[in-house]
């Protein structure tokens, strides 16, 4: 193809022919009888009639080319193991997982709940269920026992594979008692339990449930498990995310659909080749670590790297040490992490041939210009942001350099990716805004493209009722997030729809602020949350972690940088923006997956129960947060 914008314009408007096209890109057993079938919106069925499997496209069909090349790369700097497992030995091993499945009575169709550390197994455990057409739902390994209830209770899992524990910065955190109590918990239990014994901690075992991997491998050791052919639009897998009320939405993805789009994605929008090497650093508990550890640089014939540990541990070049020694070509990380690495030794991004990288790929949160500078400059490589969601199970904006050398502006994750026909909203009328620099609803008019989430598990009303609008002759889907788009086509992300706070009965957003304080030089991270003010309804207040973190013991250099801090918003965005206070803090409240509570902060600043708090990496530090405010209302 041509330009970008063609090939853009080409997937929207010839979509049929030109997701034909991409589906060429994988291996069917049956060619599709019909490329989408929109008879009954927003329900899109993907390559209607096919027949084929996710894990023949991740493992068999690179057998016989590349079954000798490095397949999964296992590295742990919490147990300090390195394994690299070829793509034979990684189907070897699948099949005995597989195996191993069905003499515990795992059928096609039948969920398996995946509640693990970041290891080999995992992977093995995701694989073999794509090859019976079971269906996979990992939920994140630091999940405490009330919401891994919440989710057996709704996937309904046959069997749920664990482990005694995982390790994070060397502190061992035992699986198998949160496992047991949250089956306590559940309505639903489960007929087995299979369990990895990785040496860490003691496990309790249920006689008649409990099953030791160990022993079941060695009894399917030479097992051979063919690939189970499904319909392109029976689901791979749930995944569950929070939403803004009720019990946590299984996103449940297709088969067909979700091969085509990463297979395609691979080249398209990562530049991956066959043979090279992909490191992303997420987990597989998130969407992130599905589609790109897992699934997409295996059917895109590459080898991938699963990392167990902190990127801080043993010192902050431990990720650049692993992209000279595998010769990683693409490498994908958050926002997050690289500003975790923005305190460490600057020496440490030099340190390292980094000669194979190609691009540095970063999503999640929202990344911030000066992050993408300091990282870009530090690397001396292209830094390129990209936006999606677990519902969409790929990128929804970015530049696709694999089909033309597009330049990356900081602050945006890039323009609408191909399949994505991305429209900016008016929250009030519904209406498009197609003027430059107009704030609006980031919206997909439908059909969501291949690769999309199919409905929510088991409750299509609430899949239509949570995303879906009717504006004027179709139906478009929310991000929930703001945006706005410049003259030439890239979008910004101003942060969530409920983010945003009315001061005085001026609309702004969170991240607008984020952005602007993040400029400050001292500043390594920051979180904007509106505060419930008498006056004006609601205020800013800003919590920020500084690089120099000496500075929290002088409360006169404290209180300069505070007004330096508002000076610096009032002249990026105006005085109405500025920060009723700027606190500082020696960390924010986030998600183990990285993700600011920004809800959490809000309800401590006004006084109001924070909620659950099971995804919480360090309690401690809402508590700072809480110990200021108090000062404060003394």
């Amino acid at each position: 193809m041509g330009r970008f914008s063609d090939f853009h314009q080409r997937s929207i408007q010839d979509r049929d022919a030109f997701w034909a096209e991409q589906a060429q890109q994988i291996e069917w057993h049956k060619a599709p009888q019909e490329i989408c079938d929109y008879s009954n919106p927003p329900f899109a069925k993907w390559f209607n009639g096919g027949e084929t499997n996710l894990c023949h496209n991740a493992i068999d069909r690179h057998l016989k080319d590349r079954g000798d090349q490095a397949a999964l790369i296992f590295v742990s700097t919490e147990t300090d193991q390195e394994r690299t497992y070829t793509y034979k030995q990684l189907h070897a091993e699948v099949q005995r997982m597989a195996a191993s499945l069905l003499s515990l009575g795992v059928q096609k169709g039948d969920r398996v709940l995946i509640y693990m550390p970041m290891i080999a197994e995992a992977s093995f455990a995701m694989l073999a269920c794509a090859r019976i057409g079971a269906i996979h739902s990992v939920v994140f390994g630091g999940f405490a026992s009330g919401s891994l209830a919440s989710r057996i209770e709704d996937a309904s899992p046959k069997v749920i594979l664990s482990a005694d524990a995982g390790s994070r910065g060397g502190k061992v955190v035992e699986y198998k008692p949160l496992l047991d109590e949250a089956i306590r918990l559940s309505s639903h239990k489960p007929n087995s339990v299979l369990l990895v014994d990785r040496g860490l901690a003691k496990m309790a075992i249920t006689e008649g449930r409990d099953v030791y991997w160990s022993s079941l491998r060695e009894k399917h050791m030479h097992d051979v498990v063919p690939c189970e052919w499904v319909d392109a639009t029976h689901p791979s897998y749930t995944l569950y995310t929070s939403g803004t009320t009720g019990k946590p939405k299984g996103v449940q993805r297709d088969t067909g659909g979700y091969t085509v789009a990463l297979a395609s994605s691979i080249p398209n929008i990562f530049c991956g080749k066959p043979g090279e090497t992909f490191f992303c650093t997420s987990d597989i508990g998130w969407v992130v670590g599905h589609s790109y550890i897992i699934y997409g640089p295996l059917i895109g014939g590459m080898s991938t790297i699963l990392y167990e540990g902190l990127p801080t541990r043993p010192d902050g070049g431990i990720w650049w040490s692993l992209v000279e020694k595998y010769k990683v070509t693409v490498m994908f990380s958050a926002p997050t992490a690289i500003r975790v690495l923005k305190k460490q030794d600057p020496a440490l991004l030099s340190k390292y041939d980094l000669s194979s990288l190609k691009a540095l790929f970063l999503a999640g949160e929202p990344l911030d210009e000066p992050t993408a500078k300091w990282i870009s400059e530090g690397l001396g490589k292209p830094i390129i942001d990209n936006y999606w969601q677990t519902e969409t199970g790929w990128p929804i904006l970015t530049v696709c350099n694999g089909i033309e050398k597009t330049l990356s502006k900081f602050g945006s994750p890039g323009k609408a990716v191909y399949g994505y026909d991305v429209k900016l909203l008016d929250d009030q009328t519904g209406e498009e805004l197609t003027q430059p620099h107009q704030k609006g609803v980031v919206a997909i008019e439908g059909p969501l493209p291949p690769g999309c989430l199919q409905t929510v598990w088991g409750d299509d009303d609430r899949f239509v009722k949570t995303y879906w609008t009717t504006v004027p002759g179709k139906m478009v889907y929310s991000t929930f997030d703001w945006g706005i788009k410049d003259e030439d086509g890239y979008f910004f992300i101003l942060g969530r729809t409920d983010d945003v706070i009315n001061v005085a009965g001026h609309r702004l957003g969170t991240r607008e602020i984020e952005e602007s304080i993040s400029g400050h030089p001292a500043v390594a991270e920051v979180a904007v949350v509106g505060v419930a003010d008498n006056l004006k309804g609601q205020v800013a207040m800003a919590f920020a972690v500084l690089k120099d973190g000496a500075l929290l013991n002088d409360p006169q250099a404290l209180l300069k940088l505070e007004g330096e801090i508002m000076k610096v918003v009032d002249n990026s965005l105006g005085a109405v923006a500025r920060p009723a206070r700027v606190r500082f803090v020696s960390v924010l409240p986030k998600t183990r997956s990285g993700k600011l509570l920004r809800r959490a902060i809000q309800a401590v600043c006004e006084g109001r129960d924070p909620g659950d708090l099971t995804t919480m990496d360090d309690p401690s530090a809402l508590l700072q947060i809480a110990d200021l405010v108090k000062a404060s209302n003394k």
